[in-house]
């Protein structure tokens, strides 16, 4: 079976780095949840739209490697993926490299499928078959 990784570039800008121009360490969230948010985008149905079907996607667990340190105005891309697949929940897997190719970070993390209520339910399977080219069975990239 083949599968698809989603690839999004980012900029990294003065406001992400610290005194010691490497981005601070959090940050690297802020840049998954943008490379999240565009492969949503991509799939055709970003997260507002699901946000009004009143389901929303909580991380309830996140996992980060840092590999080398990313500098102001460095060109990252963030390859993405789901490692897992399931009715109420979703594994995102992401490896950022900088333009030179060097891994930057290997980042995991854990969504629940809920409604605005925050009570769990089944991901639509509307959304199930959009995501499931994108799932890596047994694939790492760490």
């Amino acid at each position: 079976m083949v599968t698809a990784t989603f690839k999004y570039r980012h900029r990294v800008s003065y406001s992400e780095c610290t005194a010691g121009n490497h981005i601070y360490y959090s940050r690297y969230l802020d840049i998954l949840e943008l490379a999240r948010g565009e492969f949503f985008r991509h799939l055709g149905t970003p997260m507002l739209q699901w946000q009004e079907q009143e389901i929303i996607f909580p991380v309830i667990e996140c996992h980060l490697r840092y590999h080398a340190p990313a500098r102001y105005d460095d060109l990252l891309t963030v390859e993405l993926w789901l490692g897992e697949l399931r009715p109420v929940c979703m594994k995102f897997n992401a490896v950022i490299h900088n333009a030179a190719g060097v891994k930057i970070i290997t980042a995991e993390t854990i969504h629940a499928c809920t409604g605005t209520n925050e009570k769990p339910r089944r991901i639509p399977d509307e959304l199930a078959g959009l995501l499931e080219p994108y799932v890596h069975s047994e694939k790492t990239k760490t």
